[in-house]
């Protein structure tokens, strides 16, 4: 969330009375000679200022107030349109109607709401399947209110587990570092710097297909690396992450040297899309499949189809949560065990995610991904043709292929393939401008074909 910083209104109206032509006043009505007021004739026909910057003594009728707030949202972006997210922005109306009826809900009163809390452990259960929970183990996991608040909770579940095992063996646990590819979210950088971990940022360039390179992992790792964070869906490019060579990779460091390195899948957007694509995470293993792979988190609000507010963390086995995290809540009118960050939370999200999950099950799930990676291609593959482009995203490029050959070797394709006949990743589409554009028209500056796609409400960064 953004820093806002407060207005001294008495400094702004100071600034309005030395330069008049800089006001801009929101009125309402409070006398008029007619019975019936709509919003506009209490809005402009008005002789009162309405208060922007500290509380107003007295209040403004709701109409008034409702349409000069909807009148200046309009000047915001259209989420539909807003091509620099991947949180959702439809849901169907049965689902906006269960959300309505439920936003009174909290998730911190577990004992208030024991129909709601069933439905999130209904959740955590079904994820847990999706992404191979093992048997002999017992996932657990939980809602959080997204994807960062999830790998916050992941990322100290491995610190803990280190520090435990490091006061076992009487080492030294004052310098903790955890690493990352300089492709991570902005999340998991928030978490090395506010729980003091040294943040190992690695590189990733064209060579290492712009994932986080297993080379530089081998190089980086140490006894003090409380884990990797390794990213299911870059939110640059939409790569993939391999993590089962780095899981490899710290399979064979452990045996040369005993140190047991974790770790912590960020599946924010991928968490929702491998399980059910035909291409899968591109034949490799990716989730609890894997011994190495403690923790996962995703975002509901993505891929998941829920509007914003939900994120969702699972580990592998309940062993794997230190003890030491958990708190037990017994002030609510029973006992509750929690890990969040947040105490109280929307609860309606929750009730959402499991409308998706049941409503649209496995078939509609894959149905849904399935047509953005379709779109997705399509797009990619039309953006080369021109010339003009070329795609760092490689979802449209054969299995196998990564490596951009020209325009004149883009074939679109059939109804009978599926994304298993291409590079497995994110449906996101990540173009610059060709050299040889570049070449014949230097003046045009690539911000400049974002700045066009705005004039169409399109927001592209």
């Amino acid at each position: 969330m953004a820093l806002a910083r407060h207005v001294d209104p008495d400094t702004l109206i100071q600034e309005l009375h030395d330069h008049p032509s800089k006001a801009h006043k929101h009125h309402f009505q409070t006398k008029t000679a007619t019975s019936s007021v709509t919003p506009y004739s209490s809005r402009y026909a008005s002789q009162q200022e309405l208060s922007k910057f500290i509380i107003p003594q007295q209040g403004a009728p709701a109409d008034a107030v409702h349409q000069m707030l909807k009148d200046e949202l309009d000047l915001d972006g259209r989420p539909n349109l807003n091509l620099a997210s991947f949180v959702g922005t439809y849901m169907e109306r049965e689902a906006e109607q269960l959300v309505i009826e439920n936003l009174a809900k909290n998730m911190s009163d577990a004992d208030e709401y024991p129909a709601m809390m069933a439905m999130h452990a209904r959740c955590v259960s079904i994820i847990s399947h999706l992404w191979g929970v093992q048997k002999g183990e017992t996932a657990v996991g939980s809602a959080t209110v997204g994807s960062s608040e999830a790998i916050h909770l992941g990322g100290l579940a491995m610190k803990r587990r280190w520090q435990e095992k490091r006061d076992k063996e009487g080492k030294d646990k004052s310098k903790p570092n955890i690493l990352m590819g300089s492709n991570a979210q902005v999340a998991l950088e928030k978490f090395a710097r506010y729980f003091e971990v040294e943040a190992r940022i690695l590189d990733v360039s064209e060579k290492s297909l712009y994932r986080l390179d297993p080379e530089l992992v081998k190089k980086n790792i140490d006894e003090n690396t409380i884990g990797v964070f390794v990213i299911l869906g870059s939110t640059y490019t939409g790569h993939y992450e391999p993590v089962e060579e780095i899981s490899n990779i710290l399979d064979e460091y452990e045996k040369k040297t005993g140190i047991d390195i974790p770790i912590h899948v960020d599946a924010a957007s991928g968490g929702f899309i491998a399980p059910f694509t035909h291409a899968k995470a591109g034949g490799r293993k990716w989730n609890f499949q894997l011994p190495r792979v403690k923790s996962i988190n995703t975002s509901g609000h993505k891929f998941g189809l829920v509007y914003a507010g939900v994120g969702w963390i699972i580990w592998r086995d309940e062993s794997y949560l230190p003890s030491y995290l958990k708190f037990e809540l017994h002030y609510l009118g029973g006992t509750e065990e929690s890990y969040t960050l947040n105490f109280s939370r929307p609860g309606a999200q929750i009730i959402a995610q499991y409308y998706n999950l049941i409503h649209l099950g496995f078939e509609g799930y894959r149905s849904i991904m399935e047509n953005c990676l379709s779109n997705a291609r399509l797009l990619s593959k039309a953006l080369e043709k021109t010339g003009w482009y070329i795609c760092v995203s490689d979802i449209h490029r054969k299995k196998g292929q990564h490596v951009y050959q020209g325009p004149g070797e883009i074939e679109y394709g059939n109804e009978e393939e599926t994304s298993a006949n291409y590079n497995a990743g994110l449906p996101v589409v990540a173009f610059r401008l060709s050299d040889d554009f570049k070449k014949d028209y230097s003046h045009v500056k690539q911000e400049s074909i974002s700045t066009l796609l705005r004039t169409k409400q399109y927001i592209v960064p």
